[in-house]
Parts: structure tokens; C-alpha cells; sequence
């Protein structure tokens, strides 16, 4: 952690501090992984939550993942510029548009996905099968205390 801010050792023995930067190397491991195929976190989490819930309205994506509506729409216009969603009128209402993820944002996803995993791989390569497993399920019990 050579690109770590000093902190007294009472602060580094503190799981806060300790989940911070866990964190922090995860989200830079991913974010440089995702960048290699030109593509932002917020992006691939996007892209992620239209082929798990597609056809699904801008509106309700937007509400799922917690973005600001006009962070959605960029977001949304970046991926259909690329290809990687559609955006058509909603068949229910007509006033709404109903994001897919096409074919290509299939491959795309799939190749993200793929490194996201090498990303987390390489974030969990001290810990055993068993750890790895372990950490999973203590941080679920501290980051969702209500499932």
C-alpha cells in the first residue's frame, strides 16, 4: 500500500479504515481493468442491470441503481453510442423508452465481467479459496446487516 496517507496505527487497526482501503484498491483494480476495454464502472454497472432487468425503462434503471436521472440519460447515450443498449419506446407507455442490451453489449458485458473477475482474483490473491469465501461472506454481513 505504498500510495497509502499515513494514518497512526490506532486508525489502521480500525475496520473502517481497513474496508476504506480494501475498497479503494478494488475500485482502482476494476476501474483500470474496465478502462483496458474502454469501458467506465458506472457503465458496466449500467450495462450489468439492463441485461439483468431489460427491457427496462430509463426511469426505473435509474431508480434500481440510485444515478441521478440526468447522469442516466449520459450514461444511457454513451452506451447506445456505442452500440451496446437500445433504447426504444415503451410498448406499455409510449412517453417512456425501454432500454435492451443489444448483442454487442452482450459480448462487451461478457469480456467486462471476465475482467472485473481477473480484477477481484487479483485483489483476493493472499487469501485461500476458503478466505475468499469467508471475507465474501462477513462483508455481505456488514455492508447488507438487514438480509
Amino acid at each position: 500500500m505504498a500510495d497509502t496517507p499515513y494514518a497512526p496505527s490506532r486508525i489502521r487497526a480500525l475496520p473502517s479504515w481497513l474496508l476504506g482501503r480494501a475498497a479503494a484498491r478494488g475500485h482502482r483494480l476494476v476501474a483500470d481493468a474496465l478502462a483496458a476495454e474502454g469501458m467506465r464502472m458506472m457503465h458496466h454497472a449500467v450495462l450489468s442491470a439492463v441485461a439483468d432487468l431489460g427491457p427496462v425503462s430509463q426511469a426505473e434503471l435509474g431508480r434500481t441503481l440510485g444515478i441521478d436521472p440526468k447522469d442516466m440519460v449520459a450514461i444511457v447515450n454513451d452506451l447506445q453510442k456505442d452500440g451496446l443498449v437500445t433504447r426504444t419506446p415503451d410498448p406499455a407507455d409510449r412517453r417512456k423508452n425501454a432500454i435492451e442490451i443489444s448483442d454487442d453489449g452482450k459480448r462487451r458485458l461478457r469480456r467486462t465481467q471476465q475482467l472485473g473477475d481477473e480484477a477481484n482474483a487479483e485483489l483476493t490473491a493472499a487469501l485461500t479459496p476458503a478466505e475468499r469465501e469467508q471475507l465474501i461472506a462477513l462483508l455481505t454481513r456488514i455492508a447488507l446487516p438487514e438480509q
